[in-house]
């Protein structure tokens, strides 16, 4: 009687472990929802690499686009013609 009464209980809890824990039926919900966030997060950063992509190839050494230049060094050296007027945006 106790051997078959310790399988019960080890079947058992396998099986609530399969319907209710972390793995189980019940979680399974949860990933999708998981699974649906985590692709809208992916193609924000998709849209991002691909910027930075067309960015790094605008600023290639061998080939580099004179206005992209010319932006980067004014906005870090803080170069300004005499004839220039600056607007502020912030």
């Amino acid at each position: 009687m106790f051997w078959p009464a310790l399988a019960l209980l080890v079947v058992g809890n396998f099986a609530g472990y399969a319907v209710a824990g972390p793995n189980g039926l019940l979680a399974w919900g949860g990933y999708h929802r998981n699974l649906n966030e985590r692709k809208v997060e992916l193609a924000k950063l998709e849209e991002q690499k691909a910027k930075l992509q067309h960015r790094s190839k605008l600023l290639d050494p061998n080939k580099a686009d004179p206005d992209m230049a010319d932006e980067l060094v004014r906005r870090d050296l803080g170069l300004v013609r005499d004839d220039e007027i600056i607007v502020p945006l912030n």
